[in-house]
């Protein structure tokens, strides 16, 4: 019988190499931040990447949790590209990535922030149609596409874009 493979577990550091007692230790530490975000409001991000033996192999994950203050409520965004899948239920590394976004509702607009490493204004594409708002970007190897509910319907001619250092913001006036 072959030695079993130790997992690894989110904290607060990073990864570490633990068995039951840093998963619990991991959770009450993911309990223990949400708790302080509910008491105050802000936003708990966290990333991780996986890669297989070769390298060909390369897995980006992370969530994204924002608490407001009042009825603003909890929202809680997955991004990357290792997904659950449908029939089997275990995670897949997908080839497309999905961006971690921001959506702000101002007085004026809407501002969308989607952060796309490696993506310039060039290997953009976004689509409007009418409250669905979709990206997407390619460059080599790295593919991004993301769909955004929008707060209202908008069009075309309500939209404006840029895009430095992967950063894409994507105005929308009401």
């Amino acid at each position: 019988m072959g030695k079993r493979p130790s997992r690894k577990v989110a904290t607060e550091e990073g990864f570490s190499k633990t068995g039951l007692g840093g998963l619990f230790g991991g959770l009450g530490t993911l309990l223990e931040k949400l708790g302080e975000l509910a008491e105050t409001g802000g936003e708990l991000r966290k990333t991780g990447e996986i890669r297989g033996k070769d390298d060909k192999l390369r897995g980006v994950f992370g969530f994204n949790i924002k608490v407001g203050l009042g009825d603003e409520g909890i929202q809680i965004e997955p991004f990357g590209n290792v997904r659950k899948d449908k029939e089997t239920g275990r995670p897949v590394v997908h080839e497309v990535r999905e961006p971690m976004v921001d959506l702000f509702d101002e007085e004026r607009h809407v501002l969308l922030v989607a952060e796309m490493p490696g993506v310039s204004e060039g290997d953009v594409h976004i689509e409007l149609e009418g409250d669905i708002l979709t990206l997407s970007a390619a460059k080599g190897d790295t593919k991004y596409r993301k769909e955004v509910l929008l707060p209202q319907a908008f069009t075309a001619t309500q939209m404006s874009h840029t895009c430095r250092n992967g950063i894409l913001e994507v105005k929308l006036t009401k």
